[in-house]
């Protein structure tokens, strides 16, 4: 029991609103849990005004009034049946006034009180919507015009004294004060109505911008693991993507001595070391149009010729790797040996997909994959080499040693050709474009 009241108590303040409530429903909770405390306090008021005024009222009406009032609203907050509620005390709101104009005598001496009953059908509109309040405005309608009937049989012949139980001087203040007060109630309502949808809109907007806010920081993260153009399509449908390519330049970087580097170094400056060199080349891939396909460990794998990329692929991809073995070459502290790179560089036609739905990638497969790969793990420390396909097309605009006979593996005896650097007067000379991806 020590934990009813304070359940009860805080109902009461919530309007009894539960979790579970849309916005309308917490709006229209409120809005009439509003009107209840309003119609209940004024109906005390009025009861006292008229005592002040001289006229000694029965408070037997307005009390039998405020009883149901709380009633009804107690059981709602036990019950949680709003639905139930709603119609009983818009109910209360409509036959209330013209009970009390009976009480008092007619639409004069009461000073207009079934004005009050107004207020069920504007209720109605606000708390249960525009059709469900017609039938509660015609109810209101239908007392108003009975009770101008009634007035009209019960008025004194013409000539005889009429009784009046209410003075004249009563009637009118009353009559201001009923239009005052209904349609002050009216208007808190209203504004009160208008004030929660602006915080619901608010909260709305609040929650569309920080949707749009995580659809972006998704979008950034898509683009982090897929390429942009693989990215869109994988929006758009759930379709397997596989393509492929007839030309393509595939490098693979490798870190000679990054396991003897990292001996010494705690974890975190392990990955620090790591992460900084690889964000270089990251930056590298950005500024000359090439695609970073994936890392494994210290192995960086690039392509150049995906999705409608720059004509000259090989010349940037080549380009790229003369500046990583220049950065792997630099001293990243004072305390740490210069790292080693060695570099591998095919073309040829390679088969580029997603695989997986889950913690899904972008990979390339095919011989020249493979061969890239291959070339990478036969070259010396600090060097670049790349295939044959590969020289012929950059030879005019870059220097390389003459050709060596590698036995790779799976591959047997193949001619490789070391890259020293860029001419000085190469040409302006590009490959053609790309061929167009083909889906497999």
């Amino acid at each position: 029991m020590a934990d009813e009241a304070p359940r009860f108590l805080e109902r009461l303040r919530t309007a009894g609103i539960a979790p579970g409530d849309s916005d309308a429903q917490r709006l229209n909770k409120s809005l009439l849990m509003f009107a209840t405390g309003l119609v209940s306090v004024t109906s005390i008021l009025w009861l006292l005004i008229y005592w002040v005024l001289g006229l000694q009222l029965s408070a037997t009406v307005p009390f039998a009034f405020q009883l149901l009032l709380a009633a009804n609203l107690a059981w709602y907050l036990k019950s949680g049946n709003f639905e139930l509620f709603r119609v009983v005390q818009l109910s209360l709101f409509l036959y209330f006034p013209f009970g009390v104009q009976l009480a008092i005598g007619n639409f004069v001496s009461a000073s207009g009180i079934v004005l009050w009953g107004l207020l069920a059908p504007v209720g109605a509109i606000l708390v249960m919507g525009a059709r469900e309040s017609v039938p509660w405005f015609v109810a209101y309608v239908f007392l108003v015009a009975l009770s101008g009937v009634l007035d009209y049989f019960s008025a004194p012949a013409p000539g005889l004294a009429a009784s009046q139980a209410v003075p004249t001087h009563t009637s009118v203040v009353f009559f201001p004060l009923n239009f005052i007060a209904v349609s002050t109630i009216v208007y808190l309502l209203l504004r009160f109505s208008m004030q929660e949808k602006q915080k619901a809109e608010a909260r709305m907007q609040e929650a569309h911008d920080l949707l749009q806010h995580e659809q972006a920081r998704s979008e950034r993260l898509l683009l982090n693991v897929l390429p942009a153009p693989v990215a869109e399509r994988l929006k758009r449908d759930d379709s397997v993507i596989a393509d492929g390519y007839a030309d393509v330049t595939v490098m693979f970087a490798d870190i000679v001595n990054f396991t003897q580097v990292a001996e010494g170094l705690a974890p975190n400056q392990v990955f620090a070391l790591l992460n900084g060199v690889f964000s270089r080349f990251d930056e590298m891939c950005e500024r000359l149009g090439v695609e970073k396909i994936k890392t494994i460990g210290d192995a960086y794998m690039v392509a150049g010729g995906l999705h409608h990329a720059r004509p000259d692929y090989s010349d940037a991809v080549a380009q790229m790797a003369l500046e990583m073995r220049e950065v792997a070459g630099m001293r990243l502290a004072p305390h740490l040996p210069r790292l080693e790179i060695r570099i591998g560089i095919a073309t040829g036609p390679v088969v580029a997909g997603v695989v997986g739905r889950k913690k899904f990638i972008y990979d390339l497969w095919g011989d020249t994959v493979n061969l890239a790969s291959r070339i990478s793990s036969e070259c010396p420390p600090g060097l670049v080499q790349v295939d044959s396909v590969t020289w012929k097309r950059l030879r005019t605009r870059f220097d390389f040693h003459e050709p060596q006979i590698l036995q790779l593996k799976g591959k047997g005896a193949m001619p490789v050709y070391r890259l020293v650097g860029r001419r000085p007067d190469a040409d302006d000379e590009r490959d053609a474009p790309p061929p167009a991806a083909v889906s497999l």
